[in-house]
């Protein structure tokens, strides 16, 4: 009787630990399904659809990889992805740059530093589509406020979203304004991070701030920096909303990005199983960036 209890408490003292051991996963569950859903039916979607030939959004006939061949050789995608990768460049750069130099300013003990750190984050949380008009606004060759100051001045309207140049530079401006708060709020947590024996030896040393900062704060900063820059640059490839309410890809093609190209295939010119082609392709080759990215940061982490 007694060796009966005694198996049956050891059964149920297993159980209560395997019940233990499965709860996070049970509980994570509903979760993991659903994110699982969200992601996987859209790729198996997109997939499927560039296989297909489409008219009037049917599918008509399987064509195989045919869309993903007619892709490389489409000169409107080549120039697409040119602009594309000038506007990434231009933009993460300044605001990289930008970024860092918040960063070094705010991690400073300054008067009204937590009121200073609170309003380079306001344009990050505006939504994209309000940024957008307020921009159009702002570059509006009428009532626009480039417009009104040139008046004021004596000059004439400011032609900003007409001239394929500075329609260009105006979608950079928006992004730099809008995004480089992301890239503070990073670089600050690596900045604030680092350790103070390095910066306190060099300043015993009588290092200059410009030397402590080539020498300690920015190889210590590079992983930080690198993550920042990887993070945002796959944000940007896909930037849409700022674009479609201030330029809609023009005037030309001047401003048209990748996910602008794909916008209007898609649905403009109704060749989904195209678009389908040509966006994978571009998602399969920022994924293979971030992937070559990630194991170049960890590579140097280690070294």
């Amino acid at each position: 009787m007694t060796a009966g209890a005694a198996a049956i408490r050891k059964r149920a003292r297993v159980q209560g630990a395997g019940l233990d051991r499965a709860l996070p996963f049970l509980l994570l569950a509903p979760a993991v399904l659903i994110v699982l859903l969200v992601f996987l039916y859209p790729l198996y979607d997109g997939v499927r659809a560039s296989l297909h030939f489409y008219r009037f959004g049917r599918a008509l006939q399987n064509v195989g990889l045919d869309n993903y061949r007619d892709v490389l050789t489409d000169e409107r995608f080549q120039q697409s992805m040119v602009v594309t990768l000038k506007f990434v460049a231009l933009a993460v750069s300044i605001e990289t740059v930008l970024g860092l130099g918040l960063a070094l300013l705010c991690a400073r003990q300054l008067p009204f530093i937590r009121f200073i750190r609170t309003v380079l984050i306001v344009p990050m949380v505006v939504t994209p589509v309000v940024v957008g008009i307020v921009f159009r606004l702002i570059y509006a060759s009428d009532v626009g406020l480039f417009t009104a100051v040139s008046q004021h001045l004596g000059g004439n309207e400011v032609q900003i979203l007409s001239k394929e140049g500075t329609a260009f530079l105006g979608l950079v401006a928006l992004d730099v304004w809008e995004w480089t708060p992301l890239m503070f709020l990073i670089l600050l947590a690596g900045v604030q991070s680092l350790p103070v024996e390095p910066f306190e030896a060099a300043r015993v040393d009588g290092a200059g701030a410009w030397r402590t900062f080539l020498d300690h704060t920015l190889p210590m900063l590079r992983p930080v920096l690198a993550v920042a820059i990887v993070l945002r640059t796959i944000d940007a490839v896909a930037t849409f909303d700022q674009i479609f309410v201030l330029t809609r890809g023009g005037p030309g093609t001047a401003t048209q990005l990748i996910s602008i190209y794909g916008y209007n295939t898609a649905f403009k010119f109704q060749q989904v199983g195209f678009a389908a082609a040509m966006l994978l392709m571009v998602a399969l080759v920022t994924l293979a960036f971030a992937f070559l990215a990630v194991r170049l940061i960890r590579r140097s982490a280690t070294a």
